[in-house]
């Protein structure tokens, strides 16, 4: 299982947010870069990076903080937030980001979704699934669409996805552990790879997590920038 460190820009800044509330915002530090190298120094295999300007306002906004970040690591990013064109896609394509995340998108056109995967591959390109009561909610978690997650997952699957990250808001940012449940009742029904977000706060979290076979990887956000644990502890 990959440990994915998380880091949440807005405004160029690294910052977290409580159950994706723009409100709910804390500061981490003022250089992206830094903390990405920070993390790899680490021991990251892997990196999670969230655009929250793109997440909330459709089109993303710290692609140069990105590309600079991509240039100065030897790992792979995987880049959410704002994915909702072509071009947008395209663009966080080019700034080197091994997979591209769509999110909002997703739910609105699988056929966009298809599109995507036959013109960029199954490899890059990403669904990230954001649930509440099973229920996929979108636009940086601000409406609930109605869909279920397990519907969802369904189509891009079909669509030839490769991966999917799955988030469950309510624990996301609460140290409350992951939704256990909802994880296995995914695992045992996609073949995609999986990816489970939300609510780790301890190493035992993680341990259980570790438990799942076919589980492809989690991310972990608050918990190390609050110093719960360290990374090495998870790895």
């Amino acid at each position: 299982m990959i440990i994915f460190p998380a880091i949440d820009l807005l405004g160029g800044k690294v910052v977290r947010l409580e159950q994706g509330k723009r409100e709910h915002c804390t500061v981490y530090g003022e250089d992206p870069v830094a903390q990405a190298l920070s993390w790899q120094k680490q021991g990251a295999q892997a990196l999670h990076v969230v655009d929250l300007d793109g997440a909330f306002d459709g089109t993303p906004g710290n692609l140069v903080h990105i590309q600079s970040m991509v240039k100065a690591l030897s790992i792979p990013i995987q880049l959410g937030g704002g994915m909702r064109t072509s071009e947008n896609v395209e663009m966080a394509i080019q700034t080197g980001v091994s997979r591209v995340i769509l999110g909002t998108k997703a739910c609105e056109s699988p056929d966009f979704v298809r599109q995507l995967v036959k013109r960029f591959g199954g490899e890059k390109i990403a669904v990230g699934v954001d649930a509440k009561d099973g229920e996929v909610a979108v636009k940086g978690w601000t409406e609930s669409t109605g869909i279920r997650a397990l519907d969802l997952l369904d189509q891009v699957e079909l669509a030839g996805v490769g991966t999917v990250i799955y988030t469950d808001i309510a624990t996301d940012g609460m140290f409350t552990g992951p939704n256990y449940s909802a994880l296995q009742e995914i695992l045992k029904v996609i073949k995609m790879n999986v990816i489970a977000s939300g609510g780790i706060g301890t190493v035992e979290h993680i341990k259980r997590l570790r438990t799942y076979p076919s589980l492809y990887g989690a991310i972990v956000g608050k918990a190390l920038y609050d110093e719960k644990f360290q990374l090495a502890e998870i790895l």
